[in-house]
């Protein structure tokens, strides 16, 4: 039995974090008091007497928290952006590559990934890996989000019924979107790829998109050669499930629902295209294998529990 403080219970990754744990048996859930919450001193016992933490602040407020861990036997699980390329954090990605797994079982300090850079990520760098994809390509990616992602004030925005907010909003279009640091960083590119997030109007779910033209790969590759590359980098991964290469079997009417892995950890990876263009998708929850599930994933790794315990 192990104990996990949520700091940010009340935003939308920390409420489902919470609603994924509450039901366990093997871990008990401490609760700030809510008058407390503010309380330096009240925090700081909560965050040393866990044998986890899962921080679900903005980026000060995560780094004021981890700071106030003193217990050298509290293990740090941070979804915010404040860490995911700082060199004394472990990227919570366990399915990144050989070895990954463990080093997050292992760590002290974790960084949960940011949900369009784990379909980037996750997208890319087999293909980087394999030597297919130069390091210096000019990758370009679209990733369409629900918009639970953008915290409490968007949800309300949405769903206020006086706004009309029926159309999908390109933003981040000054081109320097917080993710892209750890982008750049996990796929071992040479530079940021141009990064065009959309919102939609529904409340979760993404796909992350990435467009490859063949003659400007390192070895030009097929599209049954780079299915064939995800199939064998992601062959026992419990959560990653690479889709049939036929869109039939896979589309419905020709359609992609960005939809389809709500309310789970899973992440579907498809292959589209033909011998010239590589279209590459991602979709997922960006609730879940975006944030919550990612978190309690990871939870789960660095505590030595099943893995996909609490998750589906």
């Amino acid at each position: 039995m192990f104990t996990v403080f949520i700091d940010g219970q009340e935003g939308t990754t920390g409420l489902r974090i919470h609603e994924r744990l509450k039901n366990r048996n093997d871990l008990t859930i401490l609760e700030i008091p809510f008058e407390k919450r503010k309380c330096a001193k009240t925090k700081s016992q909560f965050l040393n007497d866990a044998s986890a933490v899962i921080l679900c602040l903005p980026d000060a407020a995560a780094k004021e928290s981890a700071a106030m861990v003193e217990n050298p036997g509290t293990k740090i699980i941070d979804a915010s952006t404040a860490f995911r390329t700082a060199s004394d954090w472990v990227y919570g990605l366990p399915e990144l590559h050989k070895g990954q797994r463990d080093r997050i079982r292992t760590a002290m300090r974790i960084s949960n990934p940011g949900c369009h850079a784990t379909g980037f990520i996750l997208s890319l760098f087999p293909l980087v890996q394999a030597g297919i994809v130069p390091e210096d390509y000019p990758v370009t990616c679209h990733s369409i989000t629900g918009y639970s992602g953008g915290g409490k004030k968007m949800i309300a925005s949405y769903q206020d019924t006086q706004n009309d907010l029926n159309g999908p909003r390109h933003y981040a279009l000054s081109l320097k979107h917080k993710h892209l640091p750890e982008m750049q960083k996990h796929t071992g590119l040479t530079s940021p790829p141009l990064f065009s997030p959309i919102v939609g109007n529904f409340y979760s779910g993404m796909v992350v998109t990435i467009p490859l033209i063949t003659r400007f790969m390192k070895k030009r590759a097929s599209v049954q050669a780079i299915h064939e590359i995800f199939s064998a980098h992601y062959a026992s991964e419990p959560f990653i499930k690479i889709m049939p290469r036929n869109p039939e079997l896979c589309l419905e009417d020709g359609f992609l629902s960005p939809v389809a892995c709500n309310d789970t950890n899973r992440l579907d990876l498809f292959v589209f295209g033909h011998d010239e263009q590589v279209l590459i998708m991602a979709r997922f929850d960006n609730l879940g294998k975006g944030a919550s599930g990612a978190a309690v994933q990871n939870l789960n790794i660095a505590m030595g529990v099943d893995e996909t315990a609490g998750l589906i």
